[in-house]
């Protein structure tokens, strides 16, 4: 059994390179769960947000859940780890994460010379894919296999793995997870087309519940989210955290996809991701804004949606 660290807090998403703390990316913290299955048999302490507590708290592979804050930095100072895995960007997190004793070192590190932050070398495909747009419109390998590469491991379809048991008992058949962080919001379907989806399935006789017409008990609380999702059969999502909730709940999943890279993301045999129907050459395009008088996620029609989730609701 050795000593790692994980040091994600989602400020800095493994592909992309946007560096920001006030919106984290849970998101991105819950599929970076997936490297637990490799530290497994070790004592594993997470150095994460605090807001980013509920997706971790209760997981059976990390002994040790730590805030990012003044007292945590000093503790980790005076410790020695096997392994210390920095997955974030930032270039104070990886001034932190050079100090910090260990016998080896994977993810990001801050370089004097360049006054960067820069990758070990099991990283530099990662960072090549984060930093570089056309790289990472062209990248076919999901998160999970970068992730797996990273650490000298060979990812063989391990799951994320969210500690949270949901109070909740599946109630719905289709929960629509309408909404979308601050940080990308041309990825949002339009409302009218939610509320033409859920006319249809409401009319045929489905139990639907809707994110944006939820109290704040689901819309501010991780908890409430997570009990949120884990009420309906199958879920309707943006590319969200509510798309890897409801992986990571076994829901089905129908995914809304356009500006954000798709092939990045692995449904493990649970769900699939809705294309618009247009041949726009800037797809994805990665941007968090969109110059076109239409955004290409509004030409996924909700005739569309609705089809397919008649066709993949009873399969």
């Amino acid at each position: 059994m050795g000593d790692v660290l994980i040091i994600k807090t989602g400020y800095s998403e493994i592909l992309d390179n946007a560096q920001g703390f006030s919106n984290p990316s849970f998101g991105d913290v819950l599929r970076t769960t997936c490297l637990l299955h490799v530290y497994k048999n070790d004592n594993v302490t997470w150095l994460t947000d605090e807001q980013a507590l509920p997706l971790l708290e209760g997981n059976p592979y990390i002994q040790r859940i730590l805030s990012l804050n003044f007292t945590s930095a000093m503790h980790l100072l005076s410790e020695e780890f096997d392994t210390v895995i920095n997955l974030e960007k930032n270039a104070d997190i990886c001034k932190l994460s050079n100090q910090i004793q260990a016998w080896r070192k994977y993810g990001f590190r801050f370089d004097k010379k360049t006054d960067s932050s820069e990758a070990y070398d099991r990283a530099l495909e990662v960072l090549t894919v984060s930093s570089e747009l056309e790289v990472k419109r062209k990248n076919q390998r999901t998160i999970q296999e970068l992730l797996f590469e990273m650490v000298g491991a060979k990812w063989k379809g391990e799951e994320y793995i969210l500690g949270y048991k949901p109070k909740s008992q599946e109630v719905y058949d289709i929960g629509l997870n309408t909404l979308v962080g601050k940080k990308w919001p041309i990825k949002s379907w339009p409302q009218n087309n939610w509320g033409d989806l859920e006319s249809m399935l409401v009319k045929e006789g489905y139990k639907v519940t809707r994110q944006d017409k939820q109290g704040e008990e689901v819309t501010k609380s991780l908890q409430g989210y997570m009990d949120w999702i884990n009420s309906s059969k199958m879920i309707v999502t943006n590319d969200s955290l509510g798309l890897h909730l409801a992986l990571a709940l076994n829901k089905k999943v129908l995914g809304l996809f356009g500006p954000t890279a798709l092939n990045e993301i692995y449904f493990y045999g649970r769900g699939k991701a809705i294309l618009p129907e247009i041949n726009f050459e800037c797809i994805p395009c990665l941007r968090e804004t969109c110059s076109e008088e239409k955004r290409c996620v509004e030409y996924i029609s909700s005739e569309m949606v609705h089809r397919e989730i008649k066709n993949y609701y009873n399969s």
